[in-house]
């Protein structure tokens, strides 16, 4: 019997099922880009603001062309929060999704089978899962073949315009041109503007193939924006304490730093409210519990980096507060879009820093290789020669994070290739792109002042963002700070700014101790490998602060940036690591302090280390001796090279190997910065070599 229902007839059969409405109709354009996709075969492109309905689209399309007898669909998702709510999503559609991903490698087998039993919809995949070795060697090829629907999902990653760049993004061209022909290819995103869907559809239009774009309105008319200037961190955090019952539902307060994000969930949970920190630290498990405890409307907030950005769905989120700006207007509403997707008012609020242009500069990394770094990797992979992350490490001074990330750029580039024990050279030429990679640096200094222009524009808030987009609709929304007036108050209780001000005068941080050497110390002449031996490891020490933290790090920043002159430490300063080691809590009283030699700080080390011990009232032995020179190289650099530059260069003049004989005890350690930990470490290392019991390291800073 012929089927004589229309496409979009079945279509939205499918989309009814997938929403739980049988009064469910299609948006602009959706149904349009189904058909293009299903009917047309088509390359497509689709922006449109979050809640829009993107995923629909492609489930919608999977089903349909399932029904034809095409392929499992494979979306490539950039994130494990992606990943788990979009096959949620799809089973309440009735679509049958699998993932693949590093935390399900022992499901892979099971996937696999069910591959081969045709019992699978939609694939999910990271890019990074189609760039290893075992996976694109053992199944890629076979699911290129058989692969009914490509899906790109934030396909503004592809971009190196994007506020979001991910070299493995990039590898997906080439994955297109894999595809049998005829295979339609779905780019879906609601952060782009138009030199980033330029950019998509240059990649997606391989061998001149036409790529059907749809762009829409990205303005979100259930937002409701404004920015409020507050003259501090103290006061910022006090109008949290004050308001945040205020806000309506459950929400996401952003943070720019990792330590600014726990220090304010610290802060209201200690003053009552229901909040959880979500940051890069947090473990997996735990990052998934969190997720769970916001959708379920089990917390007041999350209070996050923006590690919870792309993919977290929950349809009621009722508020957005950034504490602290991001670094460009397109970055700040792919965060505010997770707000009021399926309620029809939430509120959205910035309160900018003083320090936020100090901190983008702080963690300012690009994703564009240099010349003169990559020229090193390249040098180091000779042709035949495969060499892990960690070897090349011990060779290029390169710390493992930015290694990886231009590893992948040349990767992509056909420069070198990632193989089962590592990586190899390819052979091809690579040619550094200085040109392109300047306009793109240019073009993030103007994101940051298009921010700046944000928080003090005369215009509607959601137009200017709108219009940072190129959204050719942009116009004034009626709702914002700008074309209503305020809608939220700028009074802080008093004790709410008494709490803020003692959160913000907390002091202490622990100082880890490094366990275990780095790989490859052979090369370096350095002769050590693996754990670093209990009689010359460090104890656990202390800091007054991160330099990242809300307190304390800003007043440390200033005192510790290259354009302050040495000088000794203040009395404030002195006294605030005075109450550090009043609370350490050792087991052991330290016999004597001594301090790390410094270069560039002497006075200030030598201040902080006599009024320790005069304050403990035990002896300051002075700063340990460098007979060999100083360590060698600049700041930053990897592991290994850190470590290279100040192995055998601290020492215990022989009175003090006396001493420490006649007076067996620890010794508080004292310097006033730690990045790598391997100057504090070697220096520990040093004084348990020359008879010191053990070794207590306090640090004014730590570095992160």
């Amino acid at each position: 019997m012929v089927d004589t229902t229309t496409l979009h007839d079945q279509a939205a059969v499918i989309l009814r099922t997938l929403v739980g409405r049988e009064d469910a109709e299609f948006h602009d354009g959706q149904f349009e880009a189904i058909e293009a996709l299903v009917d047309g075969g088509r390359r497509a492109l689709v922006v449109q603001r979050t809640g829009w309905g993107k995923s629909a689209v492609y489930f919608v399309a999977s089903l349909l062309l399932r029904a034809r007898g095409a392929g499992p669909t494979l979306i490539v998702s950039p994130l494990l929060a992606l990943m788990r709510d979009q096959v949620a999503a799809a089973a309440r559609a009735g679509v049958r999704a699998e993932a693949i991903n590093s935390a399900n490698q022992t499901d892979w087998q099971e996937i696999t089978d069910k591959l081969d039993n045709n019992s699978v919809d939609v694939l999910l995949v990271s890019p990074e899962r189609l760039n290893n070795p075992a996976f694109r060697e053992r199944h890629l090829p076979e699911l290129i073949r058989r692969t009914g629907l490509l899906v790109i999902d934030e396909a503004h990653c592809i971009s190196d315009w994007g506020h979001d760049f991910r070299p493995d993004y990039r590898r997906l061209r080439d994955l297109i041109t894999q595809l049998p022909a005829g295979v339609p290819v779905l780019a879906t995103t609601a952060t782009a503007n138009s030199r980033v869907v330029s950019d998509v559809e240059e990649q997606l239009g391989t061998d001149g193939t036409e790529v059907f774009t749809l762009r829409g309105k990205l303005a979100r008319e259930s937002l409701r924006l404004g920015v409020l200037r507050l003259p501090s961190p103290r006061s910022r955090l006090a109008w949290l304490l004050t308001h945040l019952d205020d806000l309506p539902g459950s929400g996401i307060i952003y943070a720019l730093t990792v330590s600014a994000a726990e220090d304010t969930a610290h802060l209201l949970r200690a003053n009552g409210h229901q909040v959880l920190a979500y940051t890069g630290r947090t473990d997996p498990a735990e990052r998934e519990s969190a997720e769970a405890a916001l959708k379920n409307n089990e917390v007041k907030a999350l209070i996050a980096t923006s590690a919870l950005g792309m993919g977290f769905d929950k349809p009621d989120l009722g508020f957005v507060v950034h504490l602290g700006a991001p670094s460009s207007p397109v970055a700040y509403y792919q965060q505010v879009g997770r707000a009021g997707r399926g309620t029809p008012n939430a509120d959205v609020l910035l309160l900018p820093g003083t320090e936020d242009r100090e901190i983008w500069e702080y963690f300012a990394t690009s994703s564009m290789p240099s010349e003169e770094k990559a020229t090193r990797v390249l040098a180091a992979l000779q042709p035949g020669a495969v060499l892990s992350t960690p070897a090349l490490e011990a060779r290029v001074n390169l710390k493992r994070t930015p290694l990886e990330l231009l590893l992948k750029v040349l990767d992509v580039d056909g420069a070198v290739r990632k193989v089962q024990g590592g990586w190899e050279s390819t052979g091809a030429q690579w040619v550094y792109d200085s040109e392109r990679y300047g306009r793109i640096a240019t073009a993030r200094i103007a994101e940051q002042k298009s921010m700046l222009d944000y928080e003090n524009t005369s215009r509607c808030r959601m137009e200017y963002l709108a219009a940072a987009l190129d959204d050719p609709t942009a116009a004034p929304c009626g709702r914002c700070d700008t074309c209503a007036g305020a809608w939220f108050s700028d009074e802080v209780a008093h004790d709410a700014s008494d709490s803020a001000q003692k959160a913000l005068s907390r002091v202490g941080v622990e100082l880890d101790p490094r366990g275990q050497w780095p790989s490859g110390m052979d090369k370096l002449s350095v002769p050590v490998k693996g754990r670093i031996p209990a009689g010359q490891a460090n104890a656990e020490g202390r800091a007054l602060a991160r330099l990242t933290d809300l307190g304390w790090g800003s007043r440390l920043r200033e005192l510790l940036a290259d354009t302050v002159g040495d000088q000794p430490l203040g009395p404030q300063a002195i006294e605030a690591c005075v109450s550090v080691l009043a609370q350490w809590g050792w087991e052991t009283r330290p016999v004597a302090v001594v301090s790390v030699p410094s270069r560039r700080r002497p006075l200030l080390v030598k201040s902080l280390a006599e009024s320790l011990a005069k304050v403990g009232r035990i002896p300051y032995l002075g700063a340990l001796q460098t007979p060999h020179g100083w360590p060698t190289g600049a700041p930053g650099g990897n592991s290994a090279f850190r470590l290279a530059a100040v192995w055998g260069r601290f020492a215990v003049p022989e009175e003090g190997r006396d001493w420490f004989a006649a007076n067996p005890g620890p010794v508080l350690l004292v310097d006033d910065l730690a990045d790598s930990r391997w100057t504090i470490t070697v220096a520990g290392k040093a004084l348990r070599d020359a008879g010191a019991q053990d070794v207590l390291p306090f640090v004014l800073a730590l570095k992160a």
